[in-house]
C-alpha cells in the first residue's frame, strides 16, 4: 500500500457552513471532506469556494490533526461549465494547502490525470513539493465500476478508492435495499482493485442517521471485505465507524503471536506448521502484518 495514514472515518461538512467547519476541526477524525458538491446549492458555490479557502488558512481547522479534504464539483467529459467549474473549485482552495481532493463520479484514468495535472501546474506556482497533494477517486457509476482497473493507475498521487452505492444504484436503475445485493459486485470490485493496486479502500455512506446498530454492522462487514474506513454524513458516526475498523487489543495480541510462531517455526527450517489448531502459511502471516499496520496507523502501536 502506497501510504500508511488511517482513513477509517472520513466525515462530509458541507463547504458553506462555518460553524460546521468549526465543530468539525474539533471531532479529532480522521479526515475531514469539505465538501462543495452534494452538500452546496449551486447558487452558493462561489461562497463555498471561498469559504473553505478561508478555512484552510486560519481558525480550528488548520491546527486540527485531521486531514484535510476538499470534494470538487464532479465534470463529465465533455461538459464545459463543470469543467470549469471544477478547475475554480481547485484553483481557488488550492490556496489553502488542502492535504488532498476528493473527485466525484470518477468514471475513467482521465477524470484523475486531469486534476493531477492541474494541482502540479498549481504547486509549482505557490511553491509547494510537486505531487504533495493526495487524490482521493469516488466510483459512483456503471462506467466507473467497469473502468476500475484503469482509474486505479492513474496517476501516482491517487491514495484511495472510495465507493458510493447510492449513485451508483440510480446509475443502476436497482432499488436500495438494507441488505445491498444491487452493489454487491461493485463494493468487491471496489475493495478488490484498490487491494491490486496499492490503494486504501473507503466505503460507502449509511445513509440512515437513526441507526447506529444498523451503520456499525456495515462497518464491520466493510472491514471483512478489505476495506480501510468508511464515509460518514454526521459526526453521530464517527465513533461506531472508527471502532469497525481499529484492530481491538485481543486482535492484536494474535497477530503478535502468529508471527512470533511463524518466525520461531522459519529459523528452525519449518514451512507450513500447526497454530491454534490451524495450518498456518504465508497468507496467514500477511493478515497478521496487516492488522498490525492497522494498529499503528491508528496510533495504537510505535
Amino acid at each position: 500500500m502506497r501510504e500508511e495514514r488511517a482513513r477509517r472515518a472520513l466525515l462530509f461538512i458541507p463547504g458553506d457552513s462555518e460553524r460546521k467547519i468549526a465543530k468539525g476541526a474539533t471531532l479529532g477524525v480522521d479526515s475531514i471532506i469539505l465538501d462543495l458538491e452534494d452538500a452546496v446549492a449551486p447558487a452558493h458555490k462561489a461562497a463555498a469556494r471561498e469559504q473553505v479557502r478561508r478555512a484552510l488558512l486560519s481558525g480550528p481547522l488548520r491546527a486540527a490533526p485531521s486531514e484535510r479534504l476538499v470534494r470538487v464539483n464532479a465534470a463529465p467529459a465533455g461538459d464545459r461549465a463543470a469543467l470549469e467549474m471544477q478547475a475554480q473549485d481547485i484553483a481557488l482552495t488550492v490556496q489553502g494547502h488542502p492535504d488532498g481532493y476528493l473527485i466525484p463520479k470518477v468514471e475513467a484514468a482521465r477524470d484523475v490525470a486531469r486534476v493531477a495535472d492541474m494541482l502540479l501546474a498549481h504547486e509549482a506556482v505557490l511553491g509547494l513539493p510537486l505531487g504533495q497533494i493526495k487524490l482521493l477517486a469516488l466510483i459512483e457509476s456503471t462506467r466507473g465500476v467497469v473502468h476500475l482497473q484503469e482509474i486505479a493507475q492513474a496517476d501516482e498521487r491517487l491514495v484511495a478508492l472510495l465507493f458510493g452505492a447510492e449513485d451508483l444504484a440510480a446509475d443502476l436503475g436497482a432499488v436500495r435495499s438494507a441488505a445491498g445485493d444491487e452493489v454487491a459486485y461493485a463494493r468487491s470490485a471496489v475493495a478488490l482493485y484498490a487491494a491490486a493496486f496499492g490503494l486504501q479502500a473507503i466505503d460507502t455512506p449509511f445513509v440512515d442517521l437513526a441507526d447506529l446498530d444498523g451503520l456499525r454492522a456495515e462497518a464491520q462487514q466493510a472491514a471483512r471485505m478489505g476495506y480501510s474506513g468508511k464515509l460518514a454524513i454526521h459526526p453521530a458516526q464517527i465513533a461506531p465507524i472508527v471502532e469497525a475498523f481499529t484492530p481491538g487489543e485481543a486482535e492484536i495480541e494474535a497477530a503478535r503471536r502468529l508471527i512470533a510462531a511463524y518466525q520461531a517455526h522459519q529459523q528452525q527450517g519449518a514451512g507450513v506448521f500447526a497454530y491454534g489448531g490451524k495450518m498456518v502459511d504465508r497468507p496467514m502471516l500477511r493478515a497478521a502484518e496487516r492488522v498490525l499496520a492497522r494498529a499503528r496507523a491508528a496510533g495504537k502501536l510505535v
